[in-house]
């Protein structure tokens, strides 16, 4: 649905956001309540939701955890190669991030890392689904016995050619697919004389879902005798407490996360 004619650029890019979070409500409570049902039965046996982002798409495991409302289970696997973005130019410049994510065979090289275990499982995040280096965690995730789950823009996927020698993208190979509800392209706002969309809305529709599944796991490990060790602001807890509990969040980390 296309911004009111009169709306700012501002207006223009709120009333999109509203859209996504519309779009996400009315497609995706279903697999945002399987997706968290795996998740939560993942931790409750001990086990992990790995989590792989390139680009932008670190942003979504930062926001799973550790943050303020977030809790212990959930292990981002985070490449500087292709996740550093600030230097832009020169050293571990965008053009060196980009060439890498392209890279066959590095999803392989880079959970060779790690020690998986049978209650394991990994969440892939890329709004675009399509390119080599998150196709390739995938199906060494599935060589490996894992679950996957992919968090993608179906409508920008769709749009995208894929960048793997296999020919697949993430909605094939992953086991549950989320949409996080961005347009192709991704940018959502049109200034008029400027030949170029502006203001992405991937970023909105992944932490959207991301919470809600976060939500989700948390109900469900709580039901399951399992209530997790939240990372939570004094404001709501006291000083003392939140001290306390920042402590055991990330002891209990510790302790899920010594065997990789």
């Amino acid at each position: 649905m296309p911004a009111e004619p009169s709306a700012s650029p501002a207006q223009a890019y709120l009333q999109a956001a509203r859209q996504i979070q519309e779009r996400v409500e009315a497609t995706q409570l279903e697999a945002i309540q399987e997706c968290a049902r795996l998740c939560g039965e993942a931790i409750l046996q001990g086990g992990l939701v790995h989590m792989f982002g390139a680009g932008h798409s670190r942003m979504a495991l930062e926001e799973m955890f550790p943050r303020y409302g977030s809790f212990p289970g959930f292990h981002p696997i985070v490449e500087l190669s292709v996740t550093f973005h600030n230097q832009v130019v020169g050293m571990n410049g965008q053009r060196q991030a980009m060439a890498i994510e392209r890279t066959e065979g590095l999803g392989r090289v880079i959970l060779r890392n790690f020690e998986f275990g049978p209650h394991d499982l990994m969440w892939v995040v890329s709004t675009s689904g399509a390119g080599a280096l998150v196709v390739d965690v995938a199906l060494e995730a599935k060589r490996l016995g894992m679950p996957v789950i992919a968090l993608i823009s179906a409508a920008h996927c769709e749009v995208c050619e894929p960048g793997h020698s296999s020919g697949k993208k993430l909605p094939e190979v992953a086991d549950l697919v989320l949409d996080n509800g961005a347009v192709p392209g991704d940018a959502m706002v049109r200034v008029p004389g400027l030949r170029y969309p502006v203001g992405p809305g991937s970023t909105l529709g992944n932490t959207l879902i991301i919470n809600a599944v976060k939500c989700e796991v948390a109900r469900i490990l709580t039901e399951g005798g399992q209530p997790p060790y939240v990372l939570t602001h004094a404001h709501s807890v006291g000083a003392e407490h939140s001290r306390e509990v920042f402590d055991l969040a990330y002891d209990d980390y510790r302790r899920r996360v010594r065997r990789l």
